[in-house]
């Protein structure tokens, strides 16, 4: 089916004199929309009080949402290449506000099905596509700086609970006058739908400016000074190419598939689960010592400290290498969940301090494996192989959250919760980091078996599907 023309990739060629700078406020027009998905666990008590349901019922909205995150960026990241940026971001903001209008739908006629059919999987759709959208773009506009590019891409994400946790509850607060954000209340179903609708509407308006300002490089454009033979090539960086096809036949893939969803799991469980955390951590019978309005905040911290790690640990790979600072994410992270289940509810500080670091190598690990890809298998069809590897992302989305809703649910009644009752979902996460930490440690350079063949002079490679099929 042919695009209309005004989204074709031949339509958004830069001209001579085109600021590239230009193009981060676009990709960040999108990103902090999308990244509301991490300002979820802001009105969940409410959605559990409205439907009358379990933790985990509504713990798997947001499950469905990260499950089509990962599958439609496996599926459509070719698709997002071909067709330019401009097409997948006007996709996706289509999807994504969709999902909002079905999923208010859903809760102002108490219809679950349709909160999942709508945040679920037309929100998941546009995350996925949305997520993916300008990554490849900021990459071929700042070939001098690939790792600001690869954390500009994607910090937006991890940084879109810091705006959207406030807005929530102010536009709750708003909608339900009865709802004054402190411990022991949370708003109505009327008001959450009503903060479905707004949200629509908002992230409309902002993902189609970025999706109208976003532009590609013409063919053979360099920045002013940039000389590609300069670059100098890291030790451990492959020379060789390795075909998406190949790579997912390697156990450097599924080692490091093990390591993306250990760590993302660890952290996804918090982020969902966030602003009622911290409140039963600090519960002393029917109150919380943390309001409500200061759980909302700290849910903004954690956004903060997940869009800093994105930048500060991927920028920390680039001296001391991709496997080291694995091995920082899952061996520290694992000692700080350990400190998390012991001795997290002896202050309020100190629990923000291990969550905030825990929510930094969780965002850093997100923005390092695009770079840990290319280090294995090389530059050639990296972005397909990256699609692939984001399914670990979904199996995380999965069982993330079901652990810790699990848990939960044979504890107690939302409200009731005290620090004691999350520990055997924290130390199932020390688990789980240890496992990836070993799995991190197996990986190894890729076997020359899978490399493609050399080009030759004029830049094609021989067809030989079937010698790379037999090896």
């Amino acid at each position: 089916m042919a695009l209309p023309g005004f989204l074709q990739r031949e339509r958004i060629v830069a001209r001579p004199g085109f600021n590239r700078w230009l193009i981060p406020p676009a990709a960040l027009a999108v990103h902090l929309c999308i990244g509301q998905a991490y300002a979820t666990s802001v009105y969940k008590a409410a959605l559990v009080e409205d439907f009358g349901t379990s933790q985990t019922a509504i713990g798997i909205v947001f499950s469905i949402a990260i499950v089509m995150l990962g599958l439609s960026a496996a599926l459509f990241g070719t698709w997002v290449d071909k067709n330019g940026p401009r097409a997948a971001m006007f996709t996706s903001a289509c999807f994504w506000v969709s999902g909002f209008l079905v999923g208010g739908l859903g809760i102002q006629t108490n219809q679950l099905w349709l909160l999942y059919l709508g945040y679920g999987v037309l929100g998941g759709i546009g995350l996925g596509i949305g997520y993916i959208s300008p990554v490849s773009t900021l990459i071929k506009w700042f070939p001098d700086r690939p790792g600001l590019a690869t954390g500009m891409a994607i910090m937006g994400f991890g940084g879109g609970a810091l705006i959207a946790s406030p807005l929530s509850r102010q536009l709750m607060s708003y909608y339900d006058p009865a709802y004054d954000g402190t411990a022991g209340t949370v708003p109505n179903g009327d008001a959450v739908a009503a903060l479905f609708f707004t949200l629509a509407a908002v992230y409309l308006v902002f993902m189609m400016f970025g999706a109208f300002i976003i532009r590609v490089p013409a063919e053979g454009w360099r920045p002013d000074g940039f000389d590609p033979s300069t670059v100098k090539q890291k030790a451990l960086v492959t020379t060789e190419s390795v075909s998406a096809r190949n790579a997912v036949k390697t156990p450097q893939f599924w080692l490091l598939w093990t390591v993306l969803f250990c760590n993302v799991t660890a952290g996804i469980g918090i982020l969902e689960q966030a602003s009622p955390m911290i409140q039963d951590f600090f519960r002393s019978g029917d109150s919380s010592t943390v309001a409500a309005t200061a759980a909302a905040g700290f849910v903004g911290v954690l956004s903060l400290f997940n869009m800093a790690g994105r930048f500060v640990w991927s920028s920390t790979s680039d001296y001391i290498g991709r496997k080291p600072i694995y091995m920082v994410y899952l061996g520290v992270g694992l000692l700080l969940y350990v400190a998390l289940a012991t001795i997290g509810s002896s202050a309020t500080w100190l629990f923000v301090l291990l969550a905030a670091v825990i929510i930094s190598f969780y965002g850093g690990g997100f923005a390092t494996v695009p770079a840990y890809l290319r280090d294995l298998f090389g530059t050639f069809q990296v972005g397909a192989i990256h699609g692939r590897l984001l399914t670990a992302w979904s199996a995380a989305g999965v069982a993330g959250p079901l652990i810790v809703n699990s848990v939960l649910d044979t504890q107690g009644e939302p409200g009731s919760l005290v620090a004691a009752n999350y520990r055997p979902a924290l130390f199932i996460m020390v688990g789980l980091l240890a496992i990836g930490f070993i799995a991190n440690l197996l990986v190894k350079p890729v076997a020359s078996k899978w490399h493609e063949p050399h080009r030759d002079a004029a830049g094609t490679a021989p067809s030989t599907p079937e010698r790379s099929a037999a090896r």
